[in-house]
């Protein structure tokens, strides 16, 4: 495994776009706790993010870990690119003929998945720990060790989504085609959903949509929004109460992970039919 690494781990070291984009990425990750200082106003009502409690435990480990994994589309990138240069750069066939198993070519392209998507957990629960020891108002264990499973629900999210773009990128070769048809088909996805939902009764269409590929991952972590204060304090003024689960669907980590394992098992198939 770790010499699978560290073959991807130097052609990554030695492209340029790649490393500007993991730096932009964890760039922007660190920028969450420039949030704690930003003030929202509706007119004549405003309030600061900080004193809404998001940066307080546990409910810093959802609010941190659903707004971090809308960023995920940089690594994508950087995934994408990283199969599309092989062709493109005949290092693929240059590590077949060095001895390199097709086996271990989609091995070490998926251990990079997981390798991002294990750096970039770690690197959110840090930066969520600090924020949380500065801003939470009480720090107990309990309190701390709470919700941590939106972490598992960030890590498994990260790579499945991740697994799907390996999967687009051995298909289609060229990194901007693969990007276009992940695009097309998070749209497909949408329609067929509206499509289902016309038809069929609220839970019917939730279950479906939680078999889709990009909607099983995506609501992994719940919306935290509803969570704060304000958004509650208002909603229960205007005598709106709302009935939210918060917690990680087991459903859909169970479907997420069905589905990484069906997009790793068919860039294998790509790679061991075709001739490269």
């Amino acid at each position: 495994m770790l010499r699978l690494l560290s073959i991807e781990y130097f052609k990554i070291k030695h492209n340029r776009a790649s490393k500007i984009l993991i730096l932009f990425y964890f760039g922007l990750l660190s920028s969450i706790a420039l949030l704690s200082a930003l003030k929202i106003g509706f007119g004549p009502l405003s309030f600061n993010l900080a004193e809404q409690g998001i940066f307080e435990f546990p409910y810093i480990w959802h609010f941190n870990t659903y707004f971090a994994a809308i960023l995920k589309f940089f690594l994508l990138l950087v995934i994408v690119s990283m199969v599309s240069n092989e062709y493109s750069n005949k290092t693929l066939k240059q590590n077949l003929i060095d001895g390199l198993s097709k086996k271990e070519y989609i091995l070490s392209k998926f251990y990079m998945v997981l390798a991002m998507s294990l750096v970039s957990t770690l690197f959110v629960f840090i930066l969520s720990t600090i924020l949380g020891l500065i801003y939470s108002q009480e720090i107990t264990f309990s309190l701390f060790f709470s919700d941590l499973s939106y972490f598992i629900a960030f890590f498994i999210k990260l790579v499945s989504f991740f697994s799907f773009g390996l999967f687009m990128g051995v298909l289609i070769k060229r990194s901007a085609f693969a990007i276009g048809a992940l695009f097309i088909f998070y749209i497909l996805e949408a329609i067929v959903g509206l499509i289902i939902s016309y038809y069929a009764n609220k839970d019917t269409t939730a279950f479906i949509k939680s078999l889709f590929p990009f909607n099983s991952s995506e609501s992994l972590i719940p919306n935290p929004i509803p969570r704060m204060d304000f958004i509650k304090d208002t909603s229960s003024q205007l005598g709106a109460y709302y009935n939210i689960d918060y917690n990680v669907p087991l459903l859909n980590v169970i479907v997420s992970l069905i589905w990484t394992g069906l997009f790793i098992y068919g860039a294998y198939t790509f790679i061991q039919k075709r001739d490269l």
